[in-house]
């Protein structure tokens, strides 16, 4: 995909017949079980024609039973060949996460700001019609638009159904690739939308919105109010599927999804969880010089510690984190928006931090942290709130004017100093 992190999430079937309703609800349980990165995944390298054929005419059976018609099962097979490309993109795992400054800098550039606040008065009269049909401001539906594909021109060309049938093929162990596959068959299924228009990334993920198979059937839906919208060639039909997409998903109307704030000096950070009017009290005010929300739940996110910008984010902001499991990529998302509103130019500066921590360091953050009872997720190496919360934990423990939730490497030395490897 053109943006960082995992495409978008699934849950229940909006337009749909009793068997999508469980066809869907069985891909949830399928990527709630799935592990996302590579370490112990085989691959198949060099596939023969013959196993990667026997392999698709398995899967039959469980086509039949999701009601696909036996032609467009063959037809959309005839002839297909194995791609060991989209294999090894999904194995490959960087070393180092790109630092969100800089990542925010990319995503939230001036090209695309400009972009945005042209296609945004561009479309006004859809959008307009959309945020009142969700709810869904239109900055951020443009916003997403931008991020998922730089609106439209960033969407990937390959062969939805060929990419997917070599990630199930090769990665078995994934067994979210299989259940895409199958998903596409049921569009395919539909007539309502052609093979050739099927393309996308290498992940399958489709169109402007960069729907997964399933998330299309979950939450795609045209300008008109009608199920299988063309991703591909109208714009209208992407927008409101976005906002399809983040309503469904829980946005809150009327509450923004966070903003840029200042820090009193000597902040109290004892919590970063408070309710907006709590933070209003312990001196928190809103960057732009306006005023914080007077109501709703506010996170405090210090994403390159005390001394960098400060947020706080809104419950929408993890709606936002549903599109694209990414803090990096939720922020830049929601500071585009700001951007293309008019409404952005960030206060904090980004200071300079050290060397970035690498994923192995991460892991080795978090676990550590378990052994002290502070974290209880994945060792993944990737921090996200959890991690955050958890490192703030241990900081209150060790050194609480200190403590805001941001790892570096002394954090780490000194972790591993104190619990040093076995």
């Amino acid at each position: 995909m053109p943006t960082a992190g995992p495409p978008p999430q699934l849950v229940s079937r909006r337009h749909a017949n009793g068997f999508l309703m469980g066809f869907v609800g069985g891909l949830i349980a399928s990527l709630c079980s799935l592990s996302l990165h590579a370490e112990g995944v085989s691959s198949t390298p060099l596939a023969s024609r013959s196993s990667f054929a026997s392999f698709l005419a398995g899967l039959w059976p469980e086509a039949q039973k999701a009601g696909i018609k036996r032609q467009t099962f063959d037809s959309a097979f005839d002839g297909l060949t194995y791609d060991p490309a989209p294999a090894r993109a999904a194995m490959a795992q960087p070393e180092f996460d790109r630092p969100l400054r800089l990542y925010f800098a990319q995503a939230a550039s001036p090209p695309r700001r400009d972009r945005g606040q042209v296609l945004r008065k561009q479309f006004n009269p859809e959008l307009t019609a959309l945020e009142q049909r969700y709810g869904v401001p239109a900055e951020i539906i443009v916003a997403a638009w931008g991020m998922e594909s730089d609106y439209g021109r960033l969407r990937g060309d390959n062969d939805i159904i060929r990419s997917l049938a070599s990630l199930a093929f090769a990665l078995p162990e994934r067994p979210l690739y299989r259940q895409e596959l199958l998903a596409a068959l049921v569009i395919l299924d539909s007539g309502q939308v052609k093979r050739n228009d099927m393309r996308g990334s290498w992940a399958g993920a489709m169109g402007d919105p960069q729907f997964l198979p399933s998330a299309y059937l979950t939450y795609g839906i045209g300008f008109d109010g009608k199920p299988f919208p063309d991703l591909w060639h109208k714009a209208a039909d992407s927008l409101a599927s976005i906002a399809s997409f983040l309503a469904r998903s829980g946005w809150k109307p009327g509450l923004p999804w966070g903003l840029e704030v200042r820090l009193p000096q000597n902040a109290d950070l004892s919590s970063l969880h408070r309710d907006f009017s709590t933070w209003t009290k312990l001196g928190v005010d809103a960057a732009s010089n306006g005023t914080l929300p007077v109501k709703g739940e506010a996170t405090l996110f210090l994403p390159a510690g005390r001394q960098g910008p400060a947020f706080l984010l809104s419950d929408n902001y993890w709606v936002l984190k549903l599109y694209n499991n990414s803090d990096a990529y939720a922020l830049s998302l929601a500071w585009l928006a700001q951007e293309i509103k008019g409404e952005g130019g960030l206060r904090g500066s980004w200071p300079e931090t050290g060397p970035e921590l690498s994923r192995k360091e991460k892991a080795a953050i978090q676990q550590r942290l378990q052994k002290l009872g502070f974290y209880q997720g994945t060792l993944d190496g990737r921090f996200g709130q959890a991690s955050r919360d958890a490192i703030h934990a241990y900081q209150l423990r060790v050194d609480p004017g200190k403590a805001d939730g941001f790892a570096t490497q002394a954090l780490y030395r000194q972790l591993l100093s104190a619990m040093p490897e076995p």
